[in-house]
C-alpha cells in the first residue's frame, strides 16, 4: 500500500487476557496530518491496542480500517508494509551493531544474496537524516550513543522501513529536557508529512503537540476531542477519575544525624573515564536530598557504586558509621541500603519471578519466609498480597509474572519491596520516569511518609519540578563532582539550569 494514511479508525477493539480485560469495546480515528495523543494511566490499555495495531496481538473484537478499507495485520512486516510504524518505549536495537547493520536487520530491501546491502542502508540513512534534520553517523555502534541518539536510530529506521503513519510509544520517558524540546520540535515537523499517534504520560507535552486527544482508564476510551480545550490538569483528572495534586517537601528544618556519608569518591565509567572524580556528598536522618545534572554526568556510576553494583577506585561510603565501599551487594544490603534503580526492569526485578517472588526477592532467606532450607509459601503470600493491596499493584494475582505488568505498576512492585524492609537509607533514581501522574503522587507520596519516619533518601532525577517538590537540599552534580547545593525551597529552575551547565557564579538561590 503505497498511499498515503489519510485516515486510520480503530472500531470496537476489545482485547482480553487471563483475568484481565485489557481493551473494552475502543473506538478511535485519526485524520491525515493530524497528531493524536493516547494517555492514561500505567496499565489502562494503552500499549495493548497499539501492539494490536501493529500485528502483534489479535483483537478479539472489532475491527481495523484505513482509507475506510478493513486491514488485519497478523504481524509487524504487514503493518509495515501498509504504511503504519511504531517506535517502542524500550528500543529494538541490537547494540553491538552499527547504525547502519541495524536499519540493514530489518529491511528485506537490503538482504542480498544472503548479505546485507550496508551501502544502499547508509545512503537511506543520510537521505532520511537530511530531511528531518536527525543527525546520525551510520557507522557508529549503538552502545557507543546516549539514550536520546539511540532515539533518533529508532526513528531513522522505523521511516527506513517506509513509515507514512508512525506511532511512538513513550518517546520521551529516557531523554533529557533539552532531547524532548528537540524530539518535540521533530515530530511537529514530521506532522507535516503524515499523521501521529503519541502515547505520553507528560501532560504538557501532549497539550503542546497533539491537535486531538484520547483518554483511556481500566481499558475503556473515556474521552476523546479537541486537545486545545483541555489543561495538564484536566486532563490528569479525567485520567485518573479524581483530581491529581503532586505532594510537596514544606521545607521543615534541618535534617538529624549524619547517616550518609561520601568522601572523595571516585569511580570509573564502562569506558574507563572517571565519570565520579573526587565527590563528597552526606545526607541525614529525615532528609530528602536531590540530586540534579545533566544526563552523563556521574549519577549512574554513583549510584551503582553506592549499590555495589561498580567498584569504587578511591574514596569511602559511610553509612550510619561502617564503612560499606566495595562491600559486595548482599552486604551492602544487609546493611540497611534500599536502591530503586534507574533501570526497573532489568535491575529492579526478575522479569519471569511472579510478582510474589520479587516482592521477598531480597529477604527470602530470612527467618520470616524460610524455615531451614524451605520457604514458608504461606508467609510470603500473605506477605506479597498485603503489599500489593497497600501500593495499589494492579494484576490479577501475586502469581502474576512481574514482566508483564505495565512501568507502573513494576516501580511498585520495587517501591513495594525497598520500603517494607524499611531502609536505613534509600536511593531513588529517576522513581517515577516514564509514569503517569497518579503513580507519580502515589511514589511522592510514599517517599514524603519514609522521610517523616526518619529514613534519609537521595534523589536523582533530571526532572527539576520532582526534585524542587520533594527534597530539602538539592545538589548540583557536575562532571563527576558536586558543585554546589541549595535548599529545596529555595531553588529555582533557572538557578538549578545554569549550575547544571557548570555556571555557580550566575546562578540563583542561596547555598546550603
Amino acid at each position: 500500500m503505497d498511499e498515503k494514511i489519510q485516515n486510520l479508525k480503530i472500531m470496537g477493539i476489545t482485547k482480553r487476557f487471563p483475568g484481565v480485560l485489557a481493551c473494552d469495546a475502543i473506538d478511535l480515528e485519526v485524520g491525515e496530518n493530524q497528531v493524536f495523543a493516547l494517555v492514561g494511566e500505567n496499565g489502562a490499555g494503552k500499549t495493548t491496542l497499539m501492539n494490536m495495531l501493529m500485528g502483534l496481538y489479535q483483537p478479539d473484537e472489532g475491527e481495523i480500517r484505513i482509507n475506510d478499507r478493513k486491514v488485519q495485520f497478523h504481524t509487524p512486516a504487514e503493518a509495515f508494509a501498509a504504511g503504519i510504524g511504531m517506535v517502542h518505549q524500550h528500543f529494538m536495537l541490537v547494540p553491538n551493531m552499527t547504525v547502519a547493520e541495524n536499519v540493514a536487520l530489518g529491511a528485506r530491501e537490503f538482504h542480498s544474496l544472503g548479505r546485507l546491502d550496508l551501502g544502499g542502508a547508509k545512503k537511506r540513512i543520510k537521505d532520511i537524516s537530511a530531511r528531518y534534520n536527525l543527525p546520525v553517523q551510520p557507522e557508529s555502534y549503538i552502545w557507543q550513543l546516549s539514550v536520546g541518539e539511540q532515539q533518533r536510530v529508532e526513528l531513522i529506521k522505523t521511516l527506513c522501513f517506509g513509515a507514512r503513519f508512525l506511532i511512538l510509544d513513550e518517546p520521551t520517558s529516557a531523554l533529557t529536557p533539552q532531547e524532548t524540546e528537540e524530539l518535540l520540535d521533530l515530530l511537529r515537523r514530521m506532522s507535516e508529512d503524515m499523521s501521529i499517534i503519541f502515547i505520553s504520560h507528560k501532560l504538557q507535552e501532549v497539550t503542546s503537540l497533539s491537535d486531538q486527544v484520547g483518554i483511556l482508564r481500566h481499558g475503556k476510551m473515556v474521552f476523546t476531542g479537541p486537545t486545545s480545550a483541555q489543561s495538564p490538569a484536566k486532563l490528569a483528572a479525567l485520567m485518573t477519575g479524581h483530581e491529581v495534586n503532586l505532594p510537596k517537601n514544606e521545607c521543615p528544618e534541618e535534617g538529624g544525624l549524619r547517616m550518609l556519608s561520601i568522601k572523595g569518591l571516585k569511580v570509573r565509567s564502562d569506558r574507563g573515564f572517571l565519570a565520579v572524580d573526587g565527590l563528597d556528598l552526606a545526607i541525614h536522618s529525615g532528609e530528602i536530598l536531590g540530586l540534579a545534572g545533566v544526563s552523563g554526568n556521574g549519577q549512574k556510576e554513583l549510584a551503582d557504586a553506592l549499590a555495589g553494583l561498580r567498584p569504587v577506585e578511591s574514596g569511602v561510603i559511610d553509612l550510619e558509621g561502617r564503612n560499606i565501599t566495595n562491600l559486595s551487594p548482599q552486604e551492602i544490603i544487609s546493611n540497611g541500603f534500599g536502591y530503586i534503580p534507574e533501570d526497573r526492569n532489568h535491575e529492579g526485578i526478575v522479569p519471569s519471578f511472579s510478582i510474589k517472588e520479587n516482592l521477598i526477592l531480597k529477604d527470602f532467606a530470612s527467618p520470616e519466609f524460610s524455615q531451614g532450607p524451605f520457604l514458608s509459601l504461606a508467609r510470603a503470600d500473605k506477605y506479597a498480597q498485603a503489599l500489593k493491596e497497600r501500593y495499589d499493584i494492579r494484576s490479577p494475582s501475586i502469581k502474576t509474572q512481574a514482566g508483564s505488568l505495565s512501568g507502573g505498576n513494576i516501580q511498585k512492585v520495587i517501591l513495594a519491596r525497598e520500603l517494607a524492609r524499611k531502609p536505613k537509607v534509600l536511593v531513588a533514581v529517576y522513581p517515577t520516569r516514564g509514569l503517569d501522574m497518579g503513580a507519580e503522587e502515589f511514589i511522592h507520596t510514599r517517599l514524603l511518609e519514609l522521610r517523616e519516619g526518619g529514613a534519609p533518601i537521595l534523589l536523582i532525577s533530571e526532572e527539576l519540578e520532582e526534585l524542587m517538590n520533594l527534597s530539602d537540599r538539592i545538589a548540583v552534580i557536575f562532571k563527576g563532582r558536586i558543585i554546589d547545593t541549595v535548599r529545596g525551597c529555595d531553588a529555582t529552575l533557572k538557578g538549578l539550569g545554569l549550575r547544571m551547565a557548570g555556571l555557580v557564579d550566575g546562578a540563583e538561590g542561596g547555598a546550603a
